[in-house]
């Protein structure tokens, strides 16, 4: 099967932290507070409840699933893998995980990278609300 791709396009924020030691997160939402440390980007143009059920099913069968993200010229590489029971409808956030934790926000499970992996300089970059390139590769 040949590779699946969607490219979500989101903004950094003042409030981004990129601490979570588990998790990672991009979101519509228009704010950040500084609670939300798992959070790399907000005004994101996608979110799950925009994929297809193509997309979906991908997501759910994939033993590898790459996220890439983008600011700038700098590239920080996610892998981590679906699962059969993966709901991916959250009108709002995508969240990478590091555990097998599974609800409506969860894009993929046992990633090898989560907020706090990041690339400093991708974080110091989205910090000053510069523009992130999340693209999904299935």
């Amino acid at each position: 099967m040949e590779d699946y791709t969607i490219t979500i396009h989101a903004t950094g924020h003042p409030n981004v932290k990129s601490t979570h030691k588990t998790t990672l997160e991009i979101t519509k939402e228009d704010y950040l507070t500084p609670t939300g440390d798992c959070i790399i980007g907000i005004n994101a143009d996608k979110s799950m409840a925009d994929f297809s059920e193509e997309l979906r099913e991908r997501i759910r069968n994939s033993d590898k699933i790459i996220v890439e993200i983008i600011v700038g010229d700098l590239k920080e590489t996610i892998i981590g893998k679906g699962h059969k029971d993966l709901i991916l409808n959250h009108p709002t956030d995508i969240v990478i995980r590091k555990s097998n934790f599974i609800c409506p926000r969860t894009l993929m499970i046992n990633a090898d990278k989560s907020a706090k992996d990041l690339n400093r300089e991708i974080v110091e970059r989205l910090k000053k609300g510069e523009d992130l390139i999340f693209r999904i590769i299935i």
